[in-house]
């Protein structure tokens, strides 16, 4: 290892490039007024925001710390003429960093791993131990999203003073959980229902998970962690004996026909002892190592589920500081699985949300348009009407439970968080379960560093052992059953009479599990099996067109760039998805990105198109898509969504 002073230095300042997001289908046309500047309609011109969105805490912003090198504001050229069109970048060497644990995502999870190994070295005297974190976002919490009700056992754990009034650092924007309620809603009445045990918020807090992530992050920097947004990790790399040796990050400046730009700079290694993986739900790099090392070979199918959310402000009469309302039934079909939310927090601010699973079959069902519906139920527009929204986002989730949890080792590294998928789904929690994770496969991490004199590869045995061990596994197996008994032919009323069942009677203790069997893109049935549902069109004051609602996600890409939506065949796709599904990308992505414009020189008389720039990185194309031939891969560092109070 490297000495402090000689370590790699150079070549991380990278500024995110201002682009537009695009607009969705032609037929969105409502609320044209409202759109954010810079939005881009499919039947105008490109319109440019006129700043370059700079993070306020990216790596070039931050004054050098012991724990931020010293960096260049610009990279050098590394070749001479970049546009060569015969030039092939691979052939450029990339520069490298040597550290002890490189940790990829910087969410919960990451972060606590993060904290808790510098918490380690520190109290050994190891202030040589480096511990680097690569995240996507150009500033941490950007591109997290979340309900959120935390329950604090991990964060208590990790840093008992977060709430502390005597503390400079605490965390302030913590309100108390009050007084819980649930309903089962029809299409005008809100029918109250027993509240499960596992669904108790005595004692938790209801959080932006955006801001709590930040705050994190700092947390982190303060104990030693060298953190790095807008670093989009986009390559596993491996040694000769097939171990993780680290990641490499994508390479910039290469323009949408493959061709490198003037602006190109090669992407760059990060070689690591151990590498976790953090990225949460259906990561990118989580998928290569899974497929590498087979380590879904015991488990079941993973199932997921679309989280669509927005923060209103509302009137100040109508706020009730930590009320917590959830709910089912309306707007959902019988046999699509589901929940809603309405959270009250800070100063009157609600979070509202929708969560749709991702194996319902109709392909005609828009998550988008099932959460417009939501909104304008009399239980949720008697809380929102008057109010104002103020952000918007989406992001796939983890619903598979206790029997699609994989091995989470391999040589070299391990999965941590969603990546491994740790969500308790009846309690509609899952950041204690991710930051917990990441704690023991840090602890698991710094005792076989500490006990391995050679620079060999190394295998976390001890996370394995201690997760089984963990009140992760044992939360996780009681409610096993919970999910997948929505399953069965009963569908919705089935599956919450089993739930009752297991919530207050069995608790997990019965002999056997269900089965997740397929997985969600399998259950898809062709649109002329299904009824077609028509959405109301939005009023523009409850309920808004996809482009408005992406306007309010701060999403940024730079449109000429390879598309990291990666289809390999696009006339192909079209081909074998429309004539069956008819548009279901449309459908599912909850920001536009997909639609099949009409065009009668094709043989599907439609043409099948990507609309990059709107993507806001909820993986659901990736976990959806009929053929799985969609695959979701990071755009350039410091692109996507900037999340605010999500």
């Amino acid at each position: 290892m490297s000495s402090a002073s000689v370590r790699f230095t150079t070549g991380l300042c990278r500024r995110a490039t201002t682009s537009v997001p695009r607009t969705t289908t032609s037929q969105i046309t409502q609320n044209t007024s409202s759109r954010a500047p810079g939005l881009r309609s499919l039947s105008t011109g490109p319109r440019r925001r006129p700043d370059a969105r700079q993070p306020h805490n990216s790596i070039a912003s931050r004054p050098t710390t012991t724990t931020t090198r010293p960096l260049s504001t610009t990279r050098p050229r590394l070749f001479a003429d970049a546009a060569d069109e015969a030039f092939d970048p691979q052939t450029v060497e990339r520069e490298s960093d040597e550290v002890d644990v490189c940790i990829v995502g910087g969410g919960p999870a990451g972060l606590a791993a993060a904290i808790r190994l510098k918490q380690l070295a520190n109290e050994a005297g190891d202030d040589e131990f480096r511990v680097l974190l690569l995240e996507k976002a150009g500033e941490l919490g950007a591109h997290i999203l979340s309900g959120a009700v935390i329950q604090p056992d991990a964060i208590d754990e990790l840093i008992p003073e977060w709430l502390a009034e005597d503390s400079e650092s605490r965390f302030t924007g913590a309100t108390p959980a009050g007084s819980d309620s649930m309903r089962f809603l029809t299409k005008k009445l809100a029918i109250p229902l027993p509240i499960p045990p596992q669904m108790h918020n005595h004692g938790n807090y209801i959080v932006s998970l955006n801001e709590f992530t930040k705050w994190l992050g700092e947390r982190a920097e303060e104990v030693g962690v060298e953190v790095y947004p807008g670093f989009a990790a986009s390559e596993v790399l491996y040694k000769p004996d097939g171990s993780v040796k680290g990641v490499a990050t994508n390479d910039l400046g290469i323009a949408r026909s493959g061709k490198p730009k003037d602006s190109f700079e090669r992407g760059m290694e990060f070689h690591a002892r151990i590498t976790l993986f953090g990225e949460g739900c259906h990561g990118s790099l989580s998928k290569q190592v899974m497929k590498k090392f087979d380590l879904r070979s015991e488990s079941q199918p993973q199932t997921y589920g679309l989280g669509i959310k927005e923060v209103w402000e509302i009137a100040p009469e109508k706020f009730k500081k930590g009320e917590i309302y959830h709910s089912m039934g309306y707007p959902l079909p019988a046999d699509t699985y589901g929940g809603a939310w309405m959270y009250h927090f800070g100063d009157n601010l609600v979070s509202v949300g929708l969560v749709v699973a991702l194996d319902y079959k109709n392909p005609w069902l828009s998550p988008y348009g099932e959460f417009q519906k939501l909104k304008q139920h009399p239980y949720y527009r008697s809380v929102l009407e008057g109010g104002k929204c103020i952000s918007y986002g989406a992001r796939a989730l983890i619903e598979g439970g206790f029997q699609s949890i994989p091995k989470v080792a391999f040589p070299g590294g391990a999965l941590i968080g969603d990546s491994a998928g740790f969500v308790n789904v009846p309690k509609v929690k899952g950041t204690h379960n991710a930051m917990k994770s990441g704690m023991l496969a840090a602890e698991a991490t710094w005792t076989a560093l500490k006990d391995s004199a050679d620079e060999g590869s190394v295998f976390l045995y001890d996370y394995e052992d201690k997760l089984r061990s963990s009140s992760i596994w044992k939360e996780l197996k009681e409610v096993r059953n919970m999910r997948p008994a929505f399953h069965t032919p009963l569908g919705i009323f089935g599956g919450i009479a089993y739930s009752g069942l297991e919530a207050f009677l069995f608790k997990g203790r019965v002999p056997w599990t269900l089965k997740h069997k397929v997985q969600d893109h399998a259950t898809t049935k062709n649109a002329d099996q299904c009824k077609k549902i028509e959405y109301p069109k939005p009023d523009g004051k409850i309920s808004f067109d996809i482009l408005t609602s992406v306007s309010r996600t701060g999403t940024n890409h730079e449109e000429d760039q390879p598309v990291h939506l990666q289809v390999r065949d696009w006339e192909k796709h079209t081909r074998e998805t429309w004539p069956a599904f008819k548009g279901i990308e449309n459908r599912f992505c909850p920001a536009g990105v997909y639609e099949y414009v009409d065009d009668a020189s094709r043989p599907e008389g439609v043409r099948f198109q990507i609309n990059a720039q709107n993507c806001i990185h909820c993986k659901t194309c990736d976990i959806k898509a009929p053929n799985q031939d969609i695959n979701w891969q990071v755009p350039q560092g410091g692109e996507g969504p900037k999340y605010y109070m999500t």
